[in-house]
């Protein structure tokens, strides 16, 4: 196996950011290679057949995977995430049971809704920043579809408090801790919602989120502790919010090319879905997933040695040139005939969704971006002022360094000019 020299290059990765996998695949003209980062050894992997492997169950695990300091931020401790064999599949089940036709129309109705409400105030203002908007407009739609319940004075702190979460996932010194002190807090009211909830002094819906999680039992019949219950709704609130992420480089696209965005003024679900596949595949959004090796085993004649820290590339997948053609090209129509392997197109993650662990929430993901898309192309009118519209691969989350700054002129027939 190829393997990196040096000591560490833990700084490395995070100077590289969502370059350090495939950098290297280009100088070991290989989809796997060893290195070192935080003092232990790392298999690096990249591409389909690499994430086929990685994905198989038998032989990766996920629990001891993730950093300490990214379960402070990211994760949370105890959660879906973090879970291996039956005991995941049982807690998967919770999460895939939300995911019905019912329920994924019901996010879609919430998110135009909205967007329309938002956009009515954007008239009055000089210019929105729409990451800013596009974050509070999904806290108030994973709120009320989750079951949380949220006053409108608070949307805009709660906002600022999940997307701390995500955006000090790769992050040191003050802006991690402020990642930290955001999820405490918000842990801490959820579960007291919890608490409510069981005791029968909040009322929700019975097919929310939050009363199905805080009545959810686990293998043995017991109920989740309450810490853990605000873990999961947390893998629920912050994806949603996250999905902002996405929006602004929705909007970006539409920007930067215009004659891919002209098809969607019909508002076609299916052009708007390539067009959404294609944002997804295109930008970056998750850098890598790491599991650790479960027993020794072999695999193209390279040895994988038992509890071995593995990372996938994620981002280099999505642009692999062995399974993307022209892949630093956006061109939502390779979609058209794309073949829905679970393997070479895994922004959020791979493998299968039931068993698996690809993200619950990734057709919740296209549903919401696809209205996002829809209402940004189809329903409002907006001007993009002069702005930093470039981005780094080496901060994660990445953004567009201006966060897509707009003037807005109305809703309804949009125009936009530049």
């Amino acid at each position: 196996m190829p393997k990196e020299e040096g000591l560490d290059h833990s700084l490395k990765l995070l100077s590289e950011g969502y370059q350090f996998i495939m950098n290297r695949r280009h100088m070991f003209h290989s989809n796997i290679f060893e290195t070192t980062l935080l003092a232990e050894k790392a298999i690096c992997l990249t591409g389909k057949e690499a994430a086929e492997i990685f994905y198989d169950n038998e032989k990766f695990k996920r629990k001891g995977a993730a950093p300490k300091r990214l379960q402070k931020t990211l994760f949370g401790e105890g959660g879906v995430q973090a879970m291996d064999g039956e005991a995941h599949h049982h807690r998967k089940a919770m999460f895939m049971s939300l995911m019905t036709k019912k329920s994924l129309k019901e996010i879609t109705v919430l998110t135009r809704k909205a967007w329309k409400n938002a956009a009515l105030t954007w008239e009055r203002e000089d210019e929105i920043v729409l990451y800013i908007e596009a974050k509070k407009i999904l806290t108030q739609v994973a709120c009320e579809w989750t079951g949380v319940p949220l006053s409108e004075d608070k949307v805009e702190k709660f906002a600022v408090q999940l997307g701390d979460m995500y955006e000090s996932a790769a992050a040191i010194g003050l802006k991690h801790w402020k990642g930290r002190r955001s999820r405490s807090s918000v842990e801490s009211w959820l579960e007291d919602l919890v608490e409510e909830v069981r005791e029968e002094k909040l009322e929700v819906p019975i097919d929310k989120a939050l009363y199905q999680f805080s009545m959810h039992r686990d293998l043995n019949g017991e109920l989740l502790d309450k810490e853990i219950v605000a873990v999961e709704l947390l893998n629920l609130l912050r994806p949603i919010v996250a999905i902002s992420v996405y929006v602004c480089f929705s909007a970006l696209a539409v920007h930067q090319y215009p004659e891919e965005a002209a098809k969607l003024h019909k508002g076609e679900t299916a052009s708007l879905q390539r067009f959404v596949q294609e944002v997804r595949r295109f930008y970056p959004f998750f850098p890598f997933t790491a599991a650790r090796v479960k027993e020794d085993f072999t695999w193209n004649s390279y040895k994988f040695e038992k509890d071995t820290l593995t990372l996938l590339d994620l981002y280099g997948t999505n642009h692999h040139p062995e399974d993307w053609e022209n892949p630093d090209r956006f061109e939502p129509d390779r979609f058209k005939t794309w073949d829905k392997s679970p393997f070479d197109f895994i922004p959020q993650g791979g493998g299968e969704y039931d068993i698996g662990h690809r993200c619950a929430g990734e057709w919740l993901t296209v549903d919401i971006m696809n209205v996002s898309l829809d209402f940004l192309v189809n329903d409002l009118e907006y001007d993009i002022p002069e702005q930093d519209l470039s981005f780094s691969m080496s901060q994660i989350p990445s953004l567009p360094e201006s966060k897509m700054v707009m003037r807005v002129k109305g809703t309804g027939t949009a125009t936009h000019s530049h």
